[in-house]
């Protein structure tokens, strides 16, 4: 079991930056591929950037150039630190651990409770 409590969301205006935070307990993140997603009003949840325990990472188009997901093992937290910001990025978004076991057939999939990113002037 994983437990995963997300923060940093906020106002911010178009332009501006914020730095999410996923603390993860229960379990160690390097067993997990970690992603951010989001979800805004009337959309289907989607992902934005995802991160392997090798290090890999993979983003949305929406995501790329803007976007930087990271982990700390140490810490056992994911970060997603977002940069240019625009009102398209106002969503909630949540963590996420993912991982499959192969020898019992078996997937694991944890969410966050999300945490509200809202860009506006």
């Amino acid at each position: 079991q994983v437990q995963l409590v997300e923060s940093g969301g906020g106002l911010v205006q178009p332009g501006g930056s914020l730095r999410l935070s996923c603390a993860a307990s229960g379990s160690i993140i390097s067993a997990y591929i970690m992603a951010w997603y989001r979800q805004a009003p009337g959309k289907q949840r989607e992902l934005v950037a995802s991160i392997t325990s090798g290090g890999s990472t993979y983003y949305a188009d929406s995501a790329k150039g803007r976007f930087t997901i990271s982990a700390d093992n140490a810490k056992n937290t994911v970060y997603l630190q977002m940069n240019s910001l625009k009102p398209g990025d106002t969503a909630v978004y949540y963590c996420n651990a993912n991982r499959f076991n192969h020898i019992i057939a078996q997937r694991y999939n944890y969410w966050g409770q999300g945490t509200q990113v809202t860009v506006s002037s």
